[in-house]
C-alpha cells in the first residue's frame, strides 16, 4: 500500500540490488484518480496479499519466472537480465496478451490486477539473485519507484571533503582548554580512596635529664615474679566500632542433596485385557469450517515463504548428513582399526535338543559351503554326571548339522550310544565321521544317503528320486515333514579294549602311510584314510584300524555266536559291520613318567600332519600307486591288510606334542620297543616333558604355515614352541585375570591366533602388532567359550565359529584386516620366531655362566668361612704342620751329622 501524497517513504532499491535510500516525491493531482485505484487494488487483494508490505515496501512484489516465461518476455537470466544489469522493462501490453494467453498458468496471474491498474506503459521487472524477496524476479508497482531505481539520486558530498587528486596541508591545532564537567566519578574515587576517619592518638614518652647518654645494662629477671613485669595483649572485639564492608569475595559450593527412599510394589494377580481403539476424525461439517476459517489461510501465508525456503534448502543440502560418522571414513578404510573386530554373521540354537546342554565340538563341512556340525553334551559336573547316569542313558545328546539357509531347524542329526566330546569328519571321504564318547568308546557314522539333501539345503530338497527309492519307508517319512533326519551310526569300539575315561581328541592319519603294531610307518596303497588316534586321560593314546583284522581259526563257540549276531536295522549303513562292538585298537601307547611310577594323563594331541580342510594336502609327495576302487564308496569295499611286504617310509616323521590334565607339554614318539626281560612290546619315555600351564590344557595345535611351531593353550596363559627347541618355549604369556579355554591359528595370517576366555570373549593376538598383550578382544557370549574353528570360503569370505557353554553356535565373519595379509608377513613372522629361537639360547647361556658364577662365588665363600678369625688354626691344621715341621727337622739334623763325620751318607737315619 502507498503512503498519501503528503507522506514521504525511504525504499531500498538500486540497479546493482545495493541497498540506496530513495524519497517517493509528491504525487500531482492529476495522479489523483490512478492512486485512488490503487487503495481501491490493495483493499481487494487484503485476502492474498503477495507484496513486501510487512517489511516495509508495499511497492514491491515478488514473481518466480519459468524458462517459458522468460523466453516469451525475452528477460533470460545470465542473457538479457544480468548481475550488472539486474532489470528489464515489459511492455504492459505484452503481459496482459501473455496472461490472456496462458490464463492462470501464466507467471503474472498473481499480480494481474496490479498490471491492469497500472498506469504506465512500461513494468519494471528486477532480478532478485541473493533471493531477498523469495523469489527470482520482483516486479516494480509504481511509477515513482520505477524512476527511483532507474534514476537513483547522486550522493551529496560532505562539506568539509576533499576532492580526488588532492593533497591537504595538515595544520597543527592545539587543545582547547575546556571546562570540567562532572559526570559522577568523583563519588567513586572518594569511596575507594582510603580517609583517616579515627582520632589520631597521641603519646608523650619522657625520661630524666641527668639519664639521657648512659650506659645501660640488661640483665635476666623472672617475668612472672615480677609485677607488671609481663603484659598479656589480647584482642578483643570492640562493640561501638564496626567497618562497614562495601565489596566481600564470596565463594559458594554447590552440594546435591541426597535421599534414601524404598517403595514396596504390590503384586496383583495378572489377567489377560485387550484394548481396541481407533483415531478421532473431525466431521465434514467440521473439517469444512477448518478449511474456510480466515485463522488458517492467514497461517498458511504467514508461513508460505519460510516452507518455501526450507524446501529449497532441503533440495542443495542433506538435513540428515551425519558430520560426525563422516570423521571416521578414513580410519574404516583398508587396515583400519574399525575394521579389526568380528562382525556376527548368523547364530544356531535349538531349545529343544541344545536345552541344559554344552557345545563340545564344532567342526565345518569340508566340502559343502555353510554346512556346520556341533556335538553337544550335558552341563553336568563328574559327581553329577555319576548320579544321573540312569536319567543320562534314556536322553543321549546327538551331532547336529546346521545350515546357513535355516538357523532354526538342523539338517540332519546323528544318533550316538553316549553324550560325544569330540569327531572330526574323515579328510579322504566327509561322509565318514568319527567321534569320541564319554564313556570311552569310539563311533563311526557313514551319511553318504544324506549328501544330496545337504549340498540342497538351501533349496529345501531331500535328495534325489532314486535315493528315495532305496531308502525305507519311515525315512522317506521323515524326508517329506520337517523334522530333521536321525542317522544311526554304523559301528563301534568294544568298551573292554578301548578307553576306560572320555576321549578328549581324535585325529584321522593321513591317507598317504599306515602304521603297523610296532608304530613303523608304511605306505598306504589304499589311498584312503584308514586309521584313527584318540586319547584321553585314563593315561593311553590309542591307534585305530577302520579294517578288518585277518581272519583266525575260530572255535566252534565263536562259529555259533556269529551265527545268533542280529542283522542291523534297514535304515543303518553296513559300511563298518565288520567293526561293531567288536573294534580293537591297534596300538596301545602310553606315556610314562620319568622320576615316578605313575603315567601321564594325555587331553590334547597333536600329530606333524594336521589336517586343515581349506587346502589339499599334497598327495603325491610320496609315490604311492592307491587301490582302484571304481565309483563305490572306498570304505564300503576295504579289504585285510595285505599280507605283502610293504615299503617303509623312513621319512615320515612319529613324534607328536601332548597336553595334560595337569597342565603339562610333552614332547614323545608313538613307536614301541620291546622289552628286554618279557619280550612285550612297551611304550617309549617321553624325551621332553615341560610344566608351563597352571591348569588342564584345553588346545596344542600345529601352525598351519609352519609345522614346527606349536600352540598351547592352557589355564591362565598360553606358550608357543618350536620343535627341536628342548630348553622351553619360545613365547609365554602372562597370566591373564580369566582362564583361557580354547585357541585357534588363523587360516590366512600367520602371526595371528585366537583364544576363547571363560568370560566369554574372545582375545585376538597379532605377533606383529604386539606381543606382550592381544591385540583386541571382543565379547561373544555371557557364557564360557568351548570352541573356536575357523573357515575360509573364499578370499573375500571367512568365517569364525564360536561356541558357548549354553549351547549357542556363533557364526562371525573375519574383517579385512584379520584374513589378508600383508606381501611379506609369512617372512616377517618365520623373522620373529628365529629371533625368539636365538633368544632363547643367549639366555640359556647367560644362565650357565651365571650359574658357573654362582659356584665359584660360594666356593670363594667356604674358603673364607674355613679361615679362622684371628690368626688361629684349626687342631687338623696344626697337626699337619707339626708333622711338616717334624720332617724338617729330621733332615737338617742328617745334613749337620754327615758334615760332621758322625753320620755316613749310605746308614739310615732313625
Amino acid at each position: 500500500m502507498l503512503e498519501s501524497p503528503k507522506s514521504s517513504k525511504t525504499s531500498e532499491l538500486s540497479p546493482k540490488g545495493s541497498v540506496k535510500k530513495l524519497k517517493i516525491k509528491e504525487q500531482t493531482k492529476a495522479k489523483g484518480s490512478a492512486k485512488g485505484k490503487r487503495k481501491q487494488l490493495g483493499k481487494k487483494d487484503e485476502e492474498v496479499d503477495i507484496s513486501m508490505a510487512s517489511i516495509g515496501h508495499p511497492e514491491i512484489f515478488p514473481l518466480v519466472f519459468t524458462q517459458k516465461t522468460q523466453e516469451i518476455l525475452n528477460c533470460r537470466i545470465n542473457e538479457d537480465v544480468t548481475e550488472e544489469k539486474p532489470y528489464k522493462l515489459l511492455k504492459k501490453e505484452d503481459i496482459i496478451q501473455d496472461m490472456k494467453t496462458r490464463a492462470a498458468v501464466s507467471d503474472f496471474h498473481p499480480v494481474k490486477k496490479i498490471v491492469l491498474e497500472y498506469p504506465g506503459e512500461e513494468l519494471l521487472v528486477v532480478l532478485d539473485t541473493e533471493f531477498k524477496y523469495g523469489q527470482n524476479f520482483y516486479l516494480v508497482a509504481t511509477e515513482e519507484a520505477k524512476e527511483s531505481f532507474l534514476n537513483p539520486p547522486e550522493p551529496v558530498e560532505e562539506e568539509g571533503e576533499t576532492k580526488e587528486g588532492t593533497t591537504e596541508e595538515y595544520v597543527y591545532k592545539p587543545p582547547v582548554r575546556k571546562p570540567w564537567v562532572s559526570l559522577g566519578s568523583e563519588k567513586e574515587i572518594e569511596e575507594e580512596s582510603v580517609n583517616e576517619s579515627l582520632r589520631k592518638i597521641k603519646y608523650m614518652i619522657s625520661r630524666v635529664r641527668r639519664e639521657f647518654g648512659s650506659k645501660v645494662k640488661f640483665t635476666d629477671r623472672n617475668a612472672s615474679s615480677v609485677k607488671d613485669g609481663y603484659i598479656e595483649c589480647t584482642s578483643y572485639q570492640d562493640k561501638n566500632f564496626i567497618i562497614k564492608k562495601l565489596e566481600k569475595d564470596v565463594g559458594t559450593q554447590v552440594v546435591p542433596k541426597v535421599r534414601e527412599m524404598s517403595t514396596q510394589t504390590k503384586w496383583t494377580y495378572p489377567r489377560n485385557a485387550a484394548t481396541q481403539y481407533f483415531p478421532r476424525e473431525f466431521s465434514d461439517e467440521e473439517k469444512e469450517l477448518c478449511l474456510s476459517s480466515e485463522d488458517l489461510k492467514e497461517f498458511i501465508i504467514s508461513v508460505l515463504l519460510r516452507v518455501e525456503i526450507a524446501l529449497q534448502q532441503n533440495e542443495i543440502m542433506n538435513v540428515f548428513f551425519d558430520d560426525w560418522k563422516a570423521l571416521a571414513e578414513d580410519e574404516s578404510a583398508f587396515g583400519g582399526k574399525s575394521d579389526a573386530y568380528l562382525k556376527e554373521y548368523q547364530s544356531f540354537t535349538d531349545l529343544h535338543y541344545l536345552k541344559h546342554r554344552t557345545v563340545s565340538c564344532v567342526c565345518w563341512h569340508p566340502t559343502i559351503y555353510g554346512i556346520i556340525a556341533v556335538s553337544v553334551t550335558e552341563r553336568l559336573s563328574y559327581e553329577e554326571r555319576i548320579a544321573q547316569s540312569g536319567k543320562l542313558l534314556l536322553r543321549k545328546s546327538p551331532i547336529l548339522f546346521w545350515s546357513f539357509s535355516d538357523p532354526i531347524h538342523p539338517q540332519l542329526m546323528l544318533d550316538c550310544p553316549e553324550d560325544i566330546y569330540c569327531f572330526e569328519f574323515c579328510p579322504s571321504d566327509p561322509n565318514i565321521i568319527a567321534g569320541g564318547c564319554m564313556n570311552g568308546q569310539v563311533v563311526l557314522w557313514d551319511i553318504s544317503e544324506y549328501e544330496e539333501k545337504l549340498q540342497n539345503a538351501k533349496t529345501g530338497a531331500g535328495g534325489s528320486k532314486n535315493t528315495a527309492v532305496n531308502m525305507p519307508t519311515f525315512i522317506q517319512a521323515q524326508q517329506s515333514g520337517k523334522e530333521p533326519h536321525f542317522v544311526r551310526y554304523c559301528a563301534v569300539s568294544s568298551i573292554e579294549y578301548g578307553h576306560k575315561t572320555v576321549i578328549t581328541d581324535i585325529h584321522w592319519l593321513p591317507d598317504y602311510f599306515e602304521v603297523n603294531r610296532m608304530g613303523i610307518a608304511f605306505e598306504n596303497r589304499t589311498g584312503v584314510c584308514v586309521q584313527l588316534v584318540t586319547c584321553s586321560p585314563d593315561c593311553s593314546i590309542l591307534f585305530w584300524d577302520l579294517r578288518a583284522p585277518k581272519a583266525t581259526i575260530q572255535s566252534s563257540f565263536e562259529k555259533v555266536k556269529e551265527d545268533k549276531v542280529i542283522e542291523a536295522p534297514p535304515d543303518v549303513p553296513t559300511t563298518f559291520k565288520h567293526l561293531d562292538l567288536s573294534w580293537r585298537p591297534l596300538i596301545k601307547a602310553n606315556l610314562s613318567k620319568s622320576d615316578t611310577s605313575g603315567d601321564y594323563s594325555p587331553t590334547k594331541i597333536s600329530l606333524v600332519d594336521e589336517h586343515f580342510h581349506y587346502k589339499m594336502q599334497d598327495k603325491m609327495q610320496y609315490q604311492v600307486k592307491p587301490e582302484i576302487f571304481g565309483d563305490e564308496n572306498p570304505y564300503k569295499q576295504l579289504k585285510v591288510p595285505s599280507a605283502k611286504a610293504l615299503q617303509i617310509l623312513e621319512n615320515i616323521p612319529t613324534n607328536f606334542f601332548v597336553g595334560t590334565e595337569d597342565g603339562e607339554v610333552i614332547y614323545s614318539d608313538w613307536k614301541m620297543e620291546r622289552e628286554s626281560d618279557s619280550g612285550r612290546l612297551i611304550s617309549q619315555k617321553p624325551a621332553n616333558k615341560y610344566t608351563i600351564h597352571d591348569g588342564i590344557v584345553h588346545t596344542i595345535q600345529r601352525s598351519p604355515f609352519f609345522k614346527d611351531i606349536i600352540l598351547s593353550v592352557g589355564g591362565w596363559n598360553f606358550a608357543i614352541w618350536k620343535e627341536g627347541v628342548t630348553s622351553g618355549p619360545i613365547l609365554q604369556s602372562c597370566c591373564s585375570s580369566k582362564r583361557y579355554t580354547v585357541g585357534h591359528w588363523s587360516l590366512s595370517r600367520a602371526g595371528v591366533f585366537f583364544i576363547g576366555r571363560e568370560d566369554g570373549n574372545i582375545d585376538i593376538w597379532d605377533l606383529l602388532e604386539k606381543t606382550h598383550e592381544p591385540s583386541q578382544t571382543q565379547n561373544i557370549s555371557i557364557s564360557m567359550i568351548t570352541c573356536i574353528k575357523p573357515w575360509i570360503v573364499s578370499s573375500k569370505q571367512h568365517f569364525l565359529a564360536i561356541s558357548d557353554n549354553f549351547g549357542t553356535l556363533h557364526i562371525l565373519e573375519i574383517s579385512w584386516t584379520l584374513s589378508h595379509p600383508s606381501s611379506n608377513e609369512r617372512a616377517s613372522v618365520l623373522h620373529y620366531f628365529e629371533r625368539e629361537v636365538k633368544h632363547l639360547d643367549y639366555f640359556e647361556q647367560r644362565q650357565e655362566f651365571r650359574a658357573k658364577e654362582r659356584k665359584e662365588l660360594e666356593l670363594e665363600t667356604q674358603r673364607k668361612k674355613t679361615r679362622v678369625a684371628g690368626g688361629q688354626k684349626s687342631r687338623e691344621q696344626m697337626e699337619e704342620q707339626m708333622n711338616i715341621n717334624y720332617v724338617d727337622f729330621l733332615d737338617e739334623e742328617k745334613k749337620i751329622l754327615t758334615g760332621l763325620g758322625l753320620l755316613k751318607a749310605t746308614d739310615r737315619f732313625a
